[in-house]
């Protein structure tokens, strides 16, 4: 006789093609592909989650790097500064900075000049 598993095996399936819902042909209809396609989407989320970081990390040092240049410095010069003078603003908001207010970012690359 054939045994068909019940409502758990069912659920557990269910999950999946839920997590699978918007993919294209059989990994969205078809358990066993969804069920790769589910795990390999789940491992590159896990990683890219870490990458976006990076991402946007080095996002912000090539807009602090050029709007630092305008003020007649390099980047890691710049950074230094930063440190002699006790300025603890992170590269986000330093970035975020000299675009909203580069009179403000000015200063603060006048500030970081001074301490070198």
């Amino acid at each position: 006789m054939r045994v068909k598993r019940g409502f758990k095996a069912r659920r557990r399936r269910n999950k999946v093609l839920k997590l699978a819902k918007g993919f294209r042909a059989g990994r969205g209809k078809l358990f066993r592909t969804a069920s790769d396609s589910v795990h390999k989407a789940l491992m590159y989320s896990y990683r890219d989650r870490r990458v976006r970081k990076r991402d946007f990390r080095s996002l912000w040092i090539a807009r602090l790097n050029a709007a630092v240049r305008m003020n007649n410095l390099s980047y890691s010069k710049f950074i230094h500064g930063l440190k002699l003078a006790n300025i603890d603003l992170d590269r986000k908001v330093l970035a975020d900075l000299a675009i909203c207010d580069p009179a403000g970012f000015s200063q603060i690359a006048l500030a970081a000049s001074a301490k070198l």
